[in-house]
């Protein structure tokens, strides 16, 4: 993905999640690793409804600042980027309902993974990282824990994060987030969440690993034909994916 994509990517992206009350007024942020030292994200106190490819800004892995003004919030997705290989796409947005069940229920470490089959297959669980103050070191130390085998998570009292390899995974992963908090809201409101059986749960369990093996491998085949490709075009001197 070069940056001509990246940026017009993460436009698209920032309007498809305000689009879905993801996102409200100058919260949340996006970004898009470009080589392994730069990252394009989006800039500093501005509505994602009206972001222009000509307002993100670039910066290093390691925080210095390139081009632009970026996210007060970037050291969240530095952290990603740090200890998540796979990563190429962040995403931190306010999905109202998950925030509500952070707030409501303090107590809480994870939404009930075992009500549905969805979370089980699709994400494998989603934590509620620890209430930290946003922009901080604390916030990005917050989810340190749960990389790189989660995915997504929520942010007390905060908001949501979700990563991939390419933006519709990101995408994904926040849209699953707010709507398996919708569904296990309705279903409290109804009367109670409720478990699946054991022996469903075990199968679906088998199913999950079946499916991360399967993704791993397929991951390890993307990079090695990239690797592959960027070598035969352009020698030793390849750039990075």
């Amino acid at each position: 993905m070069n940056i001509a994509e990246s940026r017009a990517g993460i436009v698209d992206l920032c309007k498809r999640l305000h689009a879905r009350n993801l996102l409200a007024a100058a919260d949340g942020n996006i970004s898009v690793r470009i080589s392994d030292d730069e990252i394009v994200i989006t800039p500093t106190a501005r509505n994602k409804a009206f972001i222009r490819e000509d307002d993100l800004a670039v910066i290093t892995l390691d925080n210095r600042v390139v081009a632009g003004a970026p996210s007060g919030e970037r050291l969240l997705h530095l952290e990603v980027f740090k200890r998540c290989p796979l990563a190429r796409v962040v995403v931190h947005a306010h999905p109202p309902t998950a925030i509500a069940w952070s707030v409501a229920y303090p107590e809480m470490s994870e939404l009930p993974r075992e009500a549905l089959s969805e979370i089980i297959l699709a994400v494998g669980h989603i934590p509620i990282a620890r209430y930290a103050e946003p922009g901080t070191t604390q916030m990005a130390e917050s989810v340190r824990s749960f990389l790189p085998e989660s995915r997504v998570m929520i942010l007390a009292r905060h908001g949501a994060l979700s990563w991939g390899e390419d933006f519709e995974e990101a995408y994904n992963g926040m849209e699953r987030i707010e709507h398996t908090a919708q569904i296990l809201k309705s279903a409290h409101e109804l009367g109670g969440i409720t478990q699946l059986p054991s022996a469903e749960l075990e199968r679906l369990y088998s199913l999950r690993k079946s499916l991360e093996r399967a993704r791993y491998e397929e991951s390890r085949v993307t990079r090695a034909t990239r690797a592959r490709w960027r070598t035969f075009h352009f020698g030793s001197d390849a750039p990075s994916a």
